[in-house]
């Protein structure tokens, strides 16, 4: 089957915070996973921001305007909440943040909606403006390159055939780079969802909230849990839980994101316990369970930073 991932969609479950002043790259880069402080115009970070024990509050994906103008992207819902933490850490940082998604259009670009704007493949996270548009190239789906569009609200659509917004959410699950939404809000440290995989996490960097907990997890062999890519037969819900059907009352994962897929049934990006996503099966719900098929991730994982 081929699946129509060509055109665009508006994206009305993201939200926009925009953090403007002179100080909006070095207090981003104090409180978020990603280096916010070597941004560049033509860069995007892909980052979380954490909870005191390493546990994701939100995840961002973050880009320049101007030199003292960043927005950051996120799940709609979390937003309010994010919006309000992260105001409290600014102190007397020449940095202000407000609530700008009305000001902006937001569409994803997939297939070939993405190279006609561009003269070949683009590396995710690279950035490009068109002339009142930004365009932040993102991890592809099932071999289809994918873009973020945002450009003043006024602003015509970009080119390119419509499709469902549904096909852009299950672009997104395919890519295997989780958003986070209310469901999961502190359920997992970010390598729980491969973030130092896809560049979401900069171990480089200097102390931000939850640190010692991501640092710790890396270095020290302690991380249990990743994010995989599978099929249901039948809906399942975000934050529901995962077990494996030879142990029907501890669970080993859960769900992070799902979406329709276009051959039937859904698609999800889950966390698992590793040793529980290599032996045997596996279902959604211990009682009359959903069962669960793994599927390859599109990226490898890094064994090593």
């Amino acid at each position: 089957m081929t699946y129509p991932l060509n055109g665009i969609a508006p994206l009305s479950h993201l939200g926009v915070i925009r953090v403007e002043g002179e100080d909006a790259a070095k207090f981003l880069h104090g409180q978020l996973t990603q280096d916010f402080a070597l941004l560049g115009l033509d860069q995007a970070r892909l980052s979380a921001f954490l909870s005191a024990k390493g546990r994701m509050q939100a995840s961002f994906i973050g880009f320049k305007r101007s030199p003292t103008e960043i927005l950051l992207l996120c799940s709609h819902d979390l937003l309010p909440t994010t919006l309000k933490r992260l105001s409290m850490f600014v102190m007397r940082s020449k940095a202000k943040l407000t609530d700008a998604t009305a000001d902006f259009a937001l569409y994803g670009l997939v297939g070939d909606a993405v190279t006609a704007l561009t003269s070949g493949p683009q590396s995710a996270w690279s950035k490009a403006d068109i002339g009142t548009a930004s365009v932040v190239h993102l991890y592809p789906a099932d071999g289809q390159p994918r873009a973020l569009w945002l450009a003043p609200a006024s602003d015509p659509a970009p080119a390119g055939t419509a499709i469902d917004p549904a096909l852009w959410l299950w672009s997104e699950v395919r890519s295997g780079v989780a958003t986070l939404t209310t469901p999961v809000f502190e359920s997992f440290v970010p390598q729980m969802l491969n973030y130092e995989s896809v560049g979401g996490v900069n171990f480089k960097k200097g102390c931000y909230p939850g640190q010692e907990v991501v640092a710790r997890s890396q270095f020290r062999g302690t991380l249990k849990r990743r994010a995989y890519i599978a099929h249901a037969a039948a809906d399942v819900a975000v934050g529901a839980e995962v077990f494996a059907a030879t142990d029907l009352e501890q669970p080993c994962g859960t769900v992070v994101q799902v979406a329709p897929a276009p051959g039937g049934g859904v698609d999800a990006i889950v966390s698992l316990q590793i040793a529980s996503a290599t032996q045997g099966a596996l279902q959604v719900g211990n009682a009359d369970g959903v069962p669960l098929t793994l599927a390859p991730l599109p990226y490898e994982l890094l064994a090593d930073i």
